[in-house]
């Protein structure tokens, strides 16, 4: 069989079979014969995979790999309690063409749209604003193919301990063949993003996530400055009078000429020679980051990234955030690295989710990134170091080096999730080499 990868092109596998469903029929039929088969255990798995973007080996397998790119789309609407259902291999970027008719929007998204809904879900996929969570808290049902081949359909009133546990499932409890989402009324962004000093964006950063709806900022380390990114909401076609959305000509300057191409240049650039590195980060944190545009909230939320990159991202309790930040540049100085890509911060609402990264607590999360080319891993363990000391848990999604003991002491519903798991897949039909290390 032919190789698969994720986008960032580290994570590679080759399944014994590939199958292109877009039926639920199909699926369900796929994963009870995998349940039934006396071949050996690795072959007999079954993995879903969706656009790839996790940067850990969450999607892997040696089995079967199923992708739903077949089964996307707005499968319903109901206008009066704003819930819609889409299927589970629908895409990000798709979803508000498919909710503009009805006047309806996410509540939420993260900085990226490339994911199927489905993959999001599973691994806890997150925008930032203190009074939002992630995209598994706009989850108001779910209907997922189990272990058996059986097809299951859940709710906070229906198999309410599954629904529970799916919300954020990693892909162990199911494939996710449609999700209903709770929207809300269409609206507006008003987006500010200014270079600051990054001393005075710490000193007040709790004060500013809890007064500003998304707020959230980017650092490049050998730098004092952080580049803030204030969004505003307002109700659709209603931001501040004389403030449009950006012109064609920003766009291409802004997002694509500078914030990708250039960018690329740079980073390829600084693979060869990292001691030009702290150079190129203070040209970058000029040249980006200071304008102000209002549009609806897709495009303000979502950007595009064409430069490859590998992630490590961290959620701790949201007054740590300053002190790590603090303890992750003097590691960087001490330690001699030289890290050519942006720090990012953010936050989120507590929700009630076992495996969500902000179950139980307001979480601010810490992204660190290295260009695909740079060997990113001493600086990730020793940044992860900093990040466990302070009660960091690692996206799901994005590379961590924890194991399964690791988790115990931060999830407090763990034990749930391994019951649901138990319940659902007692032949482990999707089980790989990452939710063995991780749920064993």
């Amino acid at each position: 069989m032919s190789e698969w990868h994720n986008w960032a092109g580290d994570q590679r596998c080759r399944p014994s079979r590939v199958v292109h469903a877009s039926t639920v029929g199909e699926i369900s039929a796929v994963v009870a014969a995998a349940a039934e088969s006396g071949t050996p255990l690795a072959k007999s798995t079954v993995k879903a995979v969706g656009a790839g973007h996790s940067f850990t080996d969450i999607a892997l397998t040696s089995g079967v790999q199923l992708h739903l790119d077949g089964l996307s789309g707005l499968q319903s609407v109901n206008r009066e309690t704003l819930q819609v259902t889409l299927a589970g291999g629908t895409r990000l970027y798709d979803i508000p063409a498919l909710l503009r008719p009805y006047g309806l929007a996410l509540t939420n998204m993260g900085d990226i749209d490339r994911q199927s809904i489905a993959g999001a879900i599973s691994t806890g996929t997150h925008g930032t604003g203190l009074a939002f969570g992630g995209i598994s808290t706009q989850v108001v049902g779910l209907t997922l193919v189990i272990g058996t081949g059986e097809v299951v359909h859940c709710s906070a009133s229906e198999n309410a301990e599954l629904f529970s546990a799916a919300r954020v499932g990693l892909g162990a409890l199911g494939i996710i063949v449609s999700v209903t989402l709770q929207c809300v009324p269409a609206f507006t962004l008003h987006a500010v993003e200014r270079p600051e000093p990054l001393a005075q964006v710490l000193e007040g950063l709790v004060e500013r996530q809890r007064s500003t709806d998304h707020f959230e900022f980017y650092w490049f380390p050998h730098t004092e400055v952080a580049l803030t990114k204030s969004n505003t909401r307002h109700p659709l076609g209603r931001g501040p009078a004389g403030v449009k959305p950006l012109s064609t000509r920003s766009h291409l300057v802004d997002d694509v000429l500078v914030s990708n191409t250039l960018f690329s240049a740079l980073c390829q650039v600084t693979a060869k020679v990292p001691a030009v590195i702290p150079r190129v980060n203070t040209m970058a944190s000029q040249l980006v980051g200071n304008r102000e545009f209002a549009d609806a909230s897709h495009k303000v939320f979502a950007t595009e990234r064409t430069v490859r990159f590998r992630e490590m991202e961290y959620a701790m309790p949201l007054l740590e955030i300053p002190d790590v930040l603090a303890e992750l540049n003097a590691m960087i100085k001490r330690r001699g690295f030289t890290v050519s890509f942006p720090v990012e911060v953010r936050c989120a609402a507590a929700d009630d989710i076992p495996l969500s990264t902000a179950y139980g607590r307001e979480t601010g999360y810490i992204a660190i990134h290295q260009h695909v080319k740079t060997d990113p891993f001493d600086y990730f363990r020793a940044a992860e170091e900093i990040f466990r000391a302070h009660g960091g848990r690692p996206h799901w999604g994005k590379w961590h080096f924890l194991q399964s003991n690791d988790f115990s002491d931060l999830y407090p519903e763990l034990e749930l999730f391994g019951r649901v798991h138990s319940t659902v897949d007692p032949k482990r039909v999707f089980r790989n080499t990452y939710l063995d290390r991780v749920l064993s």
